[in-house]
């Protein structure tokens, strides 16, 4: 048995602080299920197994000698291979950057290190973030945990995998249309997109600038919280940070939502919807309101626009950052991202600035909602998670793009900047569903209030992915 790999954050990091559980032996668990499954999972790029150990080794003696850092001390985790590391081989999950040795360290790399986390390697991903299913051509698929045959979701498919397998405590995301989300949705775990600004993007490579967010994914609410708590706050080298101190919210995540109100949208977020998704969050929300949550029907105006407007600026915007190497070397792309490259060359400045127009009356509209309500609640995916290679899905007997459909209920958040996560709420033939709650700007903690309720209402009751040996969820 490996139980250490499969603990909490939270309660690795009480253990940890107590010295009852040793950095070492925590790092030790969680190499011993990368190094068990990741051949056949495809979650990390790159494993740091030496340096690991050491870097533990290091920890414990700082903790055996009074110097606790704090919760994330002594914690294992791997990064996402977006996520510039000073020395360390960054690919971005591409041939173009294969051998690409950064100088410096992103933000959040820093923050995580000077928090005291052990970095065990770096997480596979769809290239260049360019993607919904993590299906790389370079360094292979991520294969869903619960079935091997699934995607595993992405652009931050190897964390979504790690992380349930025992193969990393905790980790970040990206998330320009979904990518911490989406995985988190297919793997069954939290994932966290924050308010925009809210953590630093310096030293994550980029999609489209403006549509970017960083983020954690985790096991538990209150483990996303820790992470999101140690990334959080105002950095100089990013313009688009917010000028605030970093979040406390770990220590206020509660599950007790009485009075609160739970706004749905028909319209938009249960519109074009797989009948069984639905259902399950449906009774997911039943369940809010058995816990003392109001639930308010809502308009929002121009959300029908929203697709649109998010697939004009996303593709405009990547297709300026990859501009000059897709023009000298196009062979050495995907040929679905460089499809997608070349797809976002064809809009026009009108275009695109239409839908700046767009996301500034969808703007508008969210403030007018959540003057009204303290969240919004909807499936995180239309449909049911689609198998490896598989490019259309079914939903109520119509056929529609599988990759379309898993940004499509996902996307506004990240077109106007809202917190918003997705956790787990039920299962469907065996695999995961997740429940999406959306809030006003800077209102992670009513988000993650609503996604504690979830949680403890303890919907989500499958056990835990075969390559765990089938542990019971804590």
């Amino acid at each position: 048995m490996n139980e250490l790999a499969f603990l909490s954050l939270s309660d690795l990091a009480a253990g940890i602080e107590t010295r009852r559980i040793s950095p070492v032996d925590v790092t030790q668990a969680v190499l011993r299920e990368i190094d068990r499954h990741d051949a056949r999972l495809k979650a990390y790029i790159s494993v740091y197994h030496d340096q690991a150990l050491q870097q533990a080794r290091e920890a414990e003696q700082d903790i055996l000698a009074g110097k606790y850092r704090g919760p994330l001390h002594g914690i294992p985790m791997g990064i996402k291979d977006n996520f510039f590391f000073q020395g360390r081989t960054t690919t971005i999950g591409s041939k173009i950057h294969g051998h690409f040795v950064p100088e410096y360290s992103a933000t959040v790399v820093e923050k995580l290190a000077q928090a005291g986390v052990i970095f065990t390697g770096k997480l596979n991903l769809h290239e260049y973030a360019l993607g919904v299913t993590t299906e790389n051509p370079h360094f292979g698929t991520c294969r869903n945990p619960w079935n091997e045959n699934k995607i595993a979701g992405g652009s931050s498919g190897g964390a979504g995998v790690a992380i349930p397998c025992g193969m990393s405590v905790g980790s970040l995301g990206s998330d320009t249309s979904g990518s911490i989300r989406i995985p988190a949705a297919c793997c069954g775990i939290v994932g966290l997109k924050p308010t925009y600004g809210l953590v630093s993007k310096f030293g994550c490579f980029p999609e489209a600038w403006s549509l970017d967010h960083v983020g954690p994914m985790a096991r538990t609410v209150a483990d996303a919280a820790l992470i999101l708590d140690a990334i959080s706050g105002h950095d100089p080298r990013d313009p688009a940070s917010l000028e605030l101190p970093p979040t406390r919210l770990a220590a206020h995540v509660s599950d007790d939502i009485n009075g609160k109100v739970i706004g749905i949208n028909e319209d938009f977020f249960f519109k074009d919807v797989d009948d069984s998704v639905a259902s399950i969050v449906r009774h997911g929300i039943r369940c809010l309101e058995d816990r003392g949550a109001l639930i308010k029907p809502v308009d929002i105006r121009h959300i029908a626009s929203a697709e649109y407007a998010i697939t004009i600026i996303d593709i405009s915007e990547t297709s300026t950052v990859h501009h000059r190497a897709l023009r000298e070397r196009p062979q050495d792309y995907g040929d679905d991202v460089r499809f997608l490259l070349r797809c976002g060359e064809l809009p026009s400045a009108v275009d695109y600035l239409e839908a700046q127009q767009i996301r500034s009356q969808l703007r508008d509209s969210f403030r007018e909602v959540f003057n009204e309500v303290d969240v919004l609640v909807a499936p995180t995916l239309p449909i049911e998670t689609p198998d490896v290679g598989q490019k259309t899905s079914t939903i109520n007997g119509k056929t529609v793009d599988a990759v379309a459909s898993l940004m499509r209920l996902i996307g506004p958040s990240n077109l106007v900047g809202l917190p918003s996560v997705s956790v787990p709420c039920g299962a469907l033939h065996g695999m995961p569903v997740g429940m999406q709650i959306v809030g006003a700007p800077l209102h992670e903690a009513a988000v993650m209030n609503i996604a504690r309720a979830v949680e403890s209402a303890k919907l989500y009751t499958l056990a835990m992915p075969p390559c765990s040996g089938g542990r019971a969820r804590a």
